[in-house]
Protein backbone atom coordinates (compact mmCIF):
# COMPACT_ATOMS: atom_id res chain seq x y z
CA UNK A 1 0.00 0.00 0.00
CA UNK A 2 1.46 3.32 -0.71
CA UNK A 3 0.55 7.02 0.92
CA UNK A 4 -1.10 9.19 -1.34
CA UNK A 5 1.90 10.83 -2.80
CA UNK A 6 -0.70 13.91 -4.25
CA UNK A 7 -1.78 14.75 0.02
CA UNK A 8 1.75 14.42 0.51
CA UNK A 9 2.69 16.88 -2.25
CA UNK A 10 0.42 19.29 -1.28
CA UNK A 11 1.56 19.33 2.61
CA UNK A 12 5.21 19.60 1.29
CA UNK A 13 4.55 22.68 -0.97
CA UNK A 14 2.58 24.07 2.61
CA UNK A 15 5.64 23.32 4.33
CA UNK A 16 8.04 24.63 1.11
CA UNK A 17 6.17 27.90 1.28
CA UNK A 18 7.04 28.85 5.10
CA UNK A 19 10.56 27.79 4.28
CA UNK A 20 10.73 29.72 1.50
CA UNK A 21 9.25 32.65 3.60
CA UNK A 22 12.13 32.07 6.18
CA UNK A 23 14.72 31.82 3.73
CA UNK A 24 13.09 35.54 1.94
CA UNK A 25 13.72 37.23 4.66
CA UNK A 26 17.15 35.54 5.58
CA UNK A 27 17.99 36.73 2.45
CA UNK A 28 17.08 40.63 2.89
CA UNK A 29 18.96 40.54 5.64
CA UNK A 30 22.06 39.13 4.01
CA UNK A 31 21.75 41.64 1.24
CA UNK A 32 21.65 44.78 3.39
CA UNK A 33 24.65 43.16 5.50
CA UNK A 34 26.29 43.03 2.02
CA UNK A 35 25.52 46.73 0.76
CA UNK A 36 26.66 48.15 3.73
CA UNK A 37 29.83 45.98 3.57
CA UNK A 38 30.62 46.97 -0.25
CA UNK A 39 30.11 50.63 0.92
CA UNK A 40 32.80 50.33 3.79
CA UNK A 41 35.07 48.23 1.16
CA UNK A 42 34.70 51.00 -1.58
CA UNK A 43 35.37 53.63 1.34
CA UNK A 44 38.63 52.28 2.32
CA UNK A 45 39.83 51.49 -1.00
CA UNK A 46 39.70 55.32 -1.81
CA UNK A 47 41.38 55.93 1.38
CA UNK A 48 44.32 53.35 0.65
CA UNK A 49 44.20 54.59 -3.25
CA UNK A 50 44.54 58.45 -2.43
CA UNK A 51 47.07 57.66 0.13
CA UNK A 52 49.53 55.73 -2.12
CA UNK A 53 52.44 57.33 -4.19
CA UNK A 54 51.51 58.56 -7.62
CA UNK A 55 54.31 56.33 -9.02
CA UNK A 56 53.08 53.21 -7.26
CA UNK A 57 54.12 50.71 -9.97
CA UNK A 58 51.15 48.33 -11.47
CA UNK A 59 51.28 44.54 -10.80
CA UNK A 60 51.20 42.23 -13.52
CA UNK A 61 48.23 39.38 -13.13
CA UNK A 62 47.60 36.17 -15.36
CA UNK A 63 44.44 36.71 -16.40
CA UNK A 64 41.65 34.31 -15.68
CA UNK A 65 40.74 31.71 -18.33
CA UNK A 66 37.33 31.94 -20.22
CA UNK A 67 34.58 29.92 -19.94
CA UNK A 68 35.64 28.86 -23.51
CA UNK A 69 38.79 27.55 -22.48
CA UNK A 70 37.64 25.37 -19.02
CA UNK A 71 36.65 22.01 -19.83
CA UNK A 72 33.43 20.78 -20.85
CA UNK A 73 31.92 19.34 -18.24
CA UNK A 74 31.55 15.49 -18.14
CA UNK A 75 28.28 13.66 -17.15
CA UNK A 76 29.97 12.50 -13.92
CA UNK A 77 30.77 16.30 -13.00
CA UNK A 78 27.20 17.30 -13.64
CA UNK A 79 26.31 14.44 -11.42
CA UNK A 80 28.66 15.24 -8.91
CA UNK A 81 27.56 18.84 -8.93
CA UNK A 82 23.66 18.10 -8.42
CA UNK A 83 23.92 18.93 -4.42
CA UNK A 84 22.59 16.35 -2.12
CA UNK A 85 19.15 16.10 -0.55
CA UNK A 86 18.06 16.28 2.47
CA UNK A 87 14.51 15.05 4.34
CA UNK A 88 13.50 15.29 7.67
CA UNK A 89 11.25 12.47 9.11
CA UNK A 90 9.47 12.83 12.77
CA UNK A 91 8.52 10.20 15.06
CA UNK A 92 6.68 10.13 18.36
CA UNK A 93 5.90 7.41 20.98
CA UNK A 94 2.68 5.86 21.73
CA UNK A 95 -0.34 7.77 21.26
CA UNK A 96 -2.20 5.70 24.01
CA UNK A 97 -6.47 5.72 24.37
CA UNK A 98 -7.62 6.03 27.86
CA UNK A 99 -10.88 7.60 29.45
CA UNK A 100 -8.57 10.75 30.14
CA UNK A 101 -7.54 10.79 26.65
CA UNK A 102 -10.98 10.77 25.41
CA UNK A 103 -12.32 13.07 27.94
CA UNK A 104 -9.47 15.94 26.95
CA UNK A 105 -11.46 16.33 23.90
CA UNK A 106 -15.09 16.71 24.91
CA UNK A 107 -16.57 19.86 24.20
CA UNK A 108 -20.16 20.47 24.29
CA UNK A 109 -21.72 16.50 24.06
CA UNK A 110 -18.69 16.53 20.82
CA UNK A 111 -14.87 15.66 20.40
CA UNK A 112 -12.38 18.33 19.42
CA UNK A 113 -8.72 17.31 19.92
CA UNK A 114 -7.03 20.34 18.73
CA UNK A 115 -5.54 21.68 21.65
CA UNK A 116 -3.99 18.67 22.65
CA UNK A 117 -1.19 18.56 20.31
CA UNK A 118 -1.19 22.93 19.13
CA UNK A 119 2.27 23.06 20.96
CA UNK A 120 3.69 19.91 19.44
CA UNK A 121 2.17 20.66 15.65
CA UNK A 122 5.20 22.94 14.85
CA UNK A 123 7.39 19.86 15.05
CA UNK A 124 5.02 17.56 13.43
CA UNK A 125 3.93 19.19 10.50
CA UNK A 126 7.95 20.63 9.29
CA UNK A 127 9.29 17.41 8.92
CA UNK A 128 8.78 16.25 5.76
CA UNK A 129 7.16 12.99 7.03
CA UNK A 130 5.79 12.10 10.56
CA UNK A 131 5.26 8.91 12.42
CA UNK A 132 3.74 7.88 15.67
CA UNK A 133 2.58 4.12 17.59
CA UNK A 134 -1.63 4.64 17.82
CA UNK A 135 -1.93 2.28 20.49
CA UNK A 136 -5.97 2.10 20.25
CA UNK A 137 -8.83 1.56 17.70
CA UNK A 138 -11.62 3.36 16.07
CA UNK A 139 -14.90 1.90 15.32
CA UNK A 140 -17.46 3.70 17.32
CA UNK A 141 -18.63 4.39 20.98
CA UNK A 142 -18.77 3.09 23.84
CA UNK A 143 -14.94 5.20 23.99
CA UNK A 144 -12.28 4.64 26.45
CA UNK A 145 -10.26 2.49 28.77
CA UNK A 146 -12.78 -0.11 28.21
CA UNK A 147 -13.15 -0.59 24.43
CA UNK A 148 -9.84 1.08 23.67
CA UNK A 149 -11.99 2.82 20.87
CA UNK A 150 -11.43 6.37 20.24
CA UNK A 151 -13.64 9.05 18.08
CA UNK A 152 -13.10 9.91 14.58
CA UNK A 153 -11.99 13.73 15.55
CA UNK A 154 -8.80 12.24 17.21
CA UNK A 155 -7.20 11.26 14.00
CA UNK A 156 -8.28 14.48 12.27
CA UNK A 157 -6.43 16.34 15.02
CA UNK A 158 -3.37 13.99 14.59
CA UNK A 159 -3.67 14.35 10.48
CA UNK A 160 -3.56 18.51 11.14
CA UNK A 161 -1.00 18.34 13.65
CA UNK A 162 1.02 16.82 10.78
CA UNK A 163 0.90 13.42 10.84
CA UNK A 164 1.34 11.46 8.19
CA UNK A 165 1.42 7.59 9.23
CA UNK A 166 -0.01 5.14 12.18
CA UNK A 167 1.56 2.34 13.16
CA UNK A 168 -1.13 0.18 13.94
CA UNK A 169 0.96 -3.50 14.50
CA UNK A 170 0.48 -3.21 18.32
CA UNK A 171 -0.79 -4.65 21.35
CA UNK A 172 -4.30 -2.99 20.48
CA UNK A 173 -4.64 -4.06 16.94
CA UNK A 174 -7.33 -6.71 17.31
CA UNK A 175 -9.00 -5.21 20.69
CA UNK A 176 -12.16 -5.35 19.02
CA UNK A 177 -11.52 -8.29 16.96
CA UNK A 178 -10.91 -7.79 13.04
CA UNK A 179 -14.21 -5.59 12.53
CA UNK A 180 -12.97 -3.63 14.76
CA UNK A 181 -9.37 -3.87 12.96
CA UNK A 182 -11.33 -3.10 9.24
CA UNK A 183 -13.15 -0.41 11.01
CA UNK A 184 -10.33 1.11 12.32
CA UNK A 185 -7.94 0.94 9.03
CA UNK A 186 -10.71 2.64 7.30
CA UNK A 187 -11.32 5.92 9.27
CA UNK A 188 -7.41 6.41 9.31
CA UNK A 189 -7.45 6.45 5.72
CA UNK A 190 -10.74 8.46 5.81
CA UNK A 191 -8.62 10.96 7.92
CA UNK A 192 -5.73 11.01 5.27
CA UNK A 193 -3.71 8.92 7.49
CA UNK A 194 -1.91 5.45 6.82
CA UNK A 195 -1.69 2.60 9.08
CA UNK A 196 1.43 0.38 8.43
CA UNK A 197 1.71 -3.24 9.66
CA UNK A 198 -1.98 -4.31 9.56
CA UNK A 199 -4.30 -5.16 7.53
CA UNK A 200 -8.40 -5.46 7.22
CA UNK A 201 -7.75 -9.21 5.36
CA UNK A 202 -5.40 -11.63 3.82
CA UNK A 203 -6.16 -10.50 0.73
CA UNK A 204 -5.33 -6.61 1.67
CA UNK A 205 -1.56 -8.22 2.85
CA UNK A 206 -0.88 -10.26 0.42
CA UNK A 207 -1.51 -7.14 -2.04
CA UNK A 208 0.33 -4.57 0.02
CA UNK A 209 3.09 -7.99 0.66
CA UNK A 210 3.45 -6.20 4.04
CA UNK A 211 4.71 -2.53 3.68
CA UNK A 212 4.18 0.61 2.46
CA UNK A 213 6.23 2.89 0.03
CA UNK A 214 6.22 6.60 0.63
CA UNK A 215 7.60 8.73 -2.02
CA UNK A 216 9.02 11.76 0.45
CA UNK A 217 10.75 14.02 -2.48
CA UNK A 218 13.47 12.81 -4.16
CA UNK A 219 13.66 9.91 -1.45
CA UNK A 220 12.15 6.51 -1.70
CA UNK A 221 10.83 5.42 1.73
CA UNK A 222 9.97 2.35 2.91
CA UNK A 223 7.71 1.80 5.94
CA UNK A 224 7.11 -1.62 7.54
CA UNK A 225 5.57 -2.60 11.06
CA UNK A 226 5.58 -5.92 13.59
CA UNK A 227 4.35 -6.54 17.20
CA UNK A 228 5.55 -8.77 19.78
CA UNK A 229 1.62 -9.70 19.96
CA UNK A 230 -1.69 -8.42 20.07
CA UNK A 231 -2.34 -8.01 23.60
CA UNK A 232 -2.22 -11.69 24.48
CA UNK A 233 -5.18 -13.09 21.86
CA UNK A 234 -4.48 -15.18 19.18
CA UNK A 235 -4.99 -14.12 15.54
CA UNK A 236 -7.99 -16.21 13.76
CA UNK A 237 -7.52 -18.72 11.17
CA UNK A 238 -7.21 -17.63 7.74
CA UNK A 239 -6.61 -14.19 9.42
CA UNK A 240 -2.89 -15.08 10.58
CA UNK A 241 -1.55 -12.28 8.19
CA UNK A 242 -3.90 -9.30 9.54
CA UNK A 243 -1.30 -8.25 11.96
CA UNK A 244 2.96 -8.61 11.25
CA UNK A 245 4.37 -10.24 14.00
CA UNK A 246 7.83 -10.68 15.41
CA UNK A 247 7.39 -13.68 17.10
CA UNK A 248 6.24 -17.17 16.22
CA UNK A 249 5.15 -17.74 20.09
CA UNK A 250 3.72 -14.02 20.12
CA UNK A 251 0.56 -14.75 22.00
CA UNK A 252 2.22 -16.97 24.52
CA UNK A 253 6.02 -16.25 25.71
CA UNK A 254 7.91 -14.34 23.21
CA UNK A 255 10.83 -16.86 22.27
CA UNK A 256 10.65 -17.82 18.88
CA UNK A 257 11.58 -14.98 16.62
CA UNK A 258 9.34 -14.93 13.45
CA UNK A 259 12.92 -14.79 11.24
CA UNK A 260 10.85 -16.67 8.01
CA UNK A 261 7.92 -13.50 8.39
CA UNK A 262 10.18 -10.62 9.21
CA UNK A 263 12.80 -11.80 5.80
CA UNK A 264 9.83 -12.31 3.35
CA UNK A 265 8.06 -8.81 4.27
CA UNK A 266 11.88 -7.10 4.55
CA UNK A 267 12.71 -8.61 1.57
CA UNK A 268 9.49 -7.88 -0.53
CA UNK A 269 10.00 -4.86 0.26
CA UNK A 270 13.86 -4.48 -0.70
CA UNK A 271 12.95 -5.31 -4.31
CA UNK A 272 11.05 -2.00 -4.90
CA UNK A 273 14.77 -0.42 -4.65
CA UNK A 274 13.78 1.76 -1.81
CA UNK A 275 16.57 4.97 -0.43
CA UNK A 276 15.51 3.91 2.67
CA UNK A 277 13.82 1.70 5.14
CA UNK A 278 12.01 2.35 8.26
CA UNK A 279 11.29 -0.47 10.71
CA UNK A 280 8.25 0.46 13.26
CA UNK A 281 8.81 -2.12 16.49
CA UNK A 282 6.19 -2.40 18.67
CA UNK A 283 8.45 -4.47 21.34
CA UNK A 284 10.38 -4.98 24.53
CA UNK A 285 8.27 -4.99 28.51
CA UNK A 286 5.97 -2.48 29.49
CA UNK A 287 7.11 0.19 32.30
CA UNK A 288 10.66 -1.68 31.30
CA UNK A 289 14.08 -0.50 31.31
CA UNK A 290 15.80 -3.04 30.23
CA UNK A 291 16.72 -4.25 26.47
CA UNK A 292 16.22 -7.56 25.95
CA UNK A 293 19.01 -10.07 23.91
CA UNK A 294 15.75 -10.45 22.09
CA UNK A 295 15.71 -7.11 20.56
CA UNK A 296 19.09 -6.74 20.25
CA UNK A 297 18.80 -10.33 17.71
CA UNK A 298 15.83 -8.58 16.13
CA UNK A 299 17.75 -5.45 15.32
CA UNK A 300 20.83 -7.25 14.42
CA UNK A 301 18.33 -9.59 11.76
CA UNK A 302 16.81 -6.35 10.55
CA UNK A 303 20.07 -4.08 10.00
CA UNK A 304 21.52 -6.96 8.22
CA UNK A 305 18.55 -7.00 6.23
CA UNK A 306 18.71 -3.60 4.62
CA UNK A 307 16.67 -2.09 7.94
CA UNK A 308 17.95 1.78 8.10
CA UNK A 309 15.73 2.76 10.74
CA UNK A 310 14.33 1.03 13.77
CA UNK A 311 11.67 3.03 16.00
CA UNK A 312 10.80 0.90 19.01
CA UNK A 313 7.48 1.10 21.20
CA UNK A 314 5.64 -0.51 23.89
CA UNK A 315 7.49 -0.03 27.03
CA UNK A 316 5.94 3.70 27.26
CA UNK A 317 9.38 4.50 28.71
CA UNK A 318 12.46 6.43 26.85
CA UNK A 319 15.10 4.07 25.65
CA UNK A 320 18.49 4.60 24.41
CA UNK A 321 19.06 5.57 20.97
CA UNK A 322 22.16 3.70 19.33
CA UNK A 323 23.21 5.84 15.99
CA UNK A 324 26.01 4.55 13.63
CA UNK A 325 26.67 7.26 11.74
CA UNK A 326 29.29 5.75 9.70
CA UNK A 327 26.94 3.32 8.43
CA UNK A 328 24.05 5.53 8.60
CA UNK A 329 21.53 3.10 10.93
CA UNK A 330 19.96 4.22 13.61
CA UNK A 331 18.12 1.74 16.76
CA UNK A 332 15.36 3.72 18.81
CA UNK A 333 14.51 1.26 21.26
CA UNK A 334 11.76 2.87 22.58
CA UNK A 335 10.09 6.90 22.38
CA UNK A 336 7.71 6.50 25.41
CA UNK A 337 4.14 7.65 25.64
CA UNK A 338 3.39 10.69 23.16
CA UNK A 339 0.19 11.26 24.64
CA UNK A 340 -1.85 9.28 27.56
CA UNK A 341 -2.80 9.55 31.06
CA UNK A 342 0.96 9.87 32.36
CA UNK A 343 0.06 8.79 35.72
CA UNK A 344 3.12 5.80 36.27
CA UNK A 345 6.45 7.37 36.60
CA UNK A 346 8.16 7.79 33.37
CA UNK A 347 5.41 7.74 30.88
CA UNK A 348 4.29 11.79 31.47
CA UNK A 349 7.58 12.86 29.42
CA UNK A 350 8.58 11.12 26.01
CA UNK A 351 10.94 13.00 23.24
CA UNK A 352 9.91 13.32 19.57
CA UNK A 353 12.63 12.31 17.51
CA UNK A 354 13.77 14.00 14.08
CA UNK A 355 15.88 11.52 11.67
CA UNK A 356 18.17 13.72 8.89
CA UNK A 357 18.19 11.84 5.51
CA UNK A 358 20.81 12.59 2.84
CA UNK A 359 20.74 11.12 -0.27
CA UNK A 360 24.12 11.73 -2.04
CA UNK A 361 23.75 11.55 -5.94
CA UNK A 362 27.51 12.05 -6.53
CA UNK A 363 28.31 8.21 -4.17
CA UNK A 364 24.44 6.89 -5.02
CA UNK A 365 23.85 6.78 -1.23
CA UNK A 366 20.96 7.51 0.92
CA UNK A 367 21.24 7.39 4.54
CA UNK A 368 20.79 8.38 8.15
CA UNK A 369 23.41 11.67 8.39
CA UNK A 370 21.87 13.07 11.61
CA UNK A 371 19.42 13.09 14.62
CA UNK A 372 17.90 15.69 17.22
CA UNK A 373 15.37 14.50 19.47
CA UNK A 374 13.00 17.19 20.86
CA UNK A 375 11.59 16.45 25.21
CA UNK A 376 7.51 16.78 25.37
CA UNK A 377 5.43 16.15 28.45
CA UNK A 378 1.87 15.01 28.84
CA UNK A 379 0.19 18.44 30.52
CA UNK A 380 -2.37 17.29 33.11
CA UNK A 381 -5.91 19.49 33.47
CA UNK A 382 -4.82 20.73 37.33
CA UNK A 383 -1.04 21.28 35.87
CA UNK A 384 -1.74 24.59 33.63
CA UNK A 385 -4.73 25.91 32.13
CA UNK A 386 -7.44 23.14 32.49
CA UNK A 387 -6.07 21.44 29.44
CA UNK A 388 -4.31 17.75 28.85
CA UNK A 389 -2.23 18.52 26.03
CA UNK A 390 1.36 17.45 24.90
CA UNK A 391 4.11 20.34 25.28
CA UNK A 392 7.50 20.85 24.56
CA UNK A 393 9.30 21.19 27.68
CA UNK A 394 11.80 23.37 26.78
CA UNK A 395 9.10 25.99 25.87
CA UNK A 396 6.95 25.11 28.81
CA UNK A 397 9.91 25.81 31.20
CA UNK A 398 10.80 29.05 29.44
CA UNK A 399 7.33 30.36 29.72
CA UNK A 400 7.38 29.53 33.25
CA UNK A 401 10.46 31.11 33.85
CA UNK A 402 8.74 34.30 32.31
CA UNK A 403 5.94 34.21 34.46
CA UNK A 404 3.70 33.71 31.21
CA UNK A 405 -0.17 34.44 32.41
CA UNK A 406 -0.80 30.46 31.26
CA UNK A 407 2.34 28.74 32.56
CA UNK A 408 2.60 25.88 34.06
CA UNK A 409 2.41 25.20 38.55
CA UNK A 410 5.61 25.04 40.04
CA UNK A 411 5.57 21.69 40.44
CA UNK A 412 4.93 20.73 37.00
CA UNK A 413 8.40 22.96 36.01
CA UNK A 414 10.06 21.05 38.90
CA UNK A 415 8.85 17.52 37.30
CA UNK A 416 10.08 18.92 33.57
CA UNK A 417 13.60 19.68 35.21
CA UNK A 418 13.82 15.87 36.64
CA UNK A 419 12.06 14.72 33.33
CA UNK A 420 14.73 16.52 31.03
CA UNK A 421 17.47 15.02 33.11
CA UNK A 422 16.13 11.54 32.99
CA UNK A 423 15.48 11.73 29.01
CA UNK A 424 18.94 13.08 28.39
CA UNK A 425 20.75 9.99 30.70
CA UNK A 426 18.31 7.14 28.79
CA UNK A 427 18.73 8.52 25.25
CA UNK A 428 22.54 8.61 25.73
CA UNK A 429 22.81 5.37 27.89
CA UNK A 430 23.91 3.45 24.50
CA UNK A 431 26.52 6.29 23.93
CA UNK A 432 27.95 6.07 26.99
CA UNK A 433 27.90 2.26 27.02
CA UNK A 434 29.95 2.13 23.79
CA UNK A 435 32.04 4.97 24.99
CA UNK A 436 32.98 3.05 28.19
CA UNK A 437 33.66 -0.20 25.99
CA UNK A 438 36.03 1.16 24.01
CA UNK A 439 37.92 2.53 26.69
CA UNK A 440 38.23 -1.28 28.03
CA UNK A 441 39.99 -1.92 24.62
Amino acid sequence: MAIDPEELNKRRRERELRRKKRQRAMYIRLAIAAIVLVGCGVGIFFLIKNSEPASAPVMATTPAPTVEETEAPTEARASWEKAPTKIHIAAAGDLNITDKVIWSGQTSGDFNYTNAFMDVAPILSEADLSILNFEGNVCGAPYGTETLSAPQQLLEALRNAGVDVLQMANSCSITNGLRGLTATLSNIRAAGLEPVGAFSSAEEFRKSKGYTICQVGDVKVALVAFTKGVGSLGLPVGSEDCVNLLYEDYYTTYKTINKKAIRTILRAAESEKPDLTIALLHWGSEYNEEISDSQKNIAELMISEGVDAIIGSHPHLVHQIDFDEEAGTLVAYSLGDFFGDGERGGTNYSIILDMEITKDYDSGTTKITDYTFTPIYTLAENQCDGFRRVVRIDNAMSAYELNFVDRITQSCYENMQFARDRILERVNAGKKAAEEANKKK
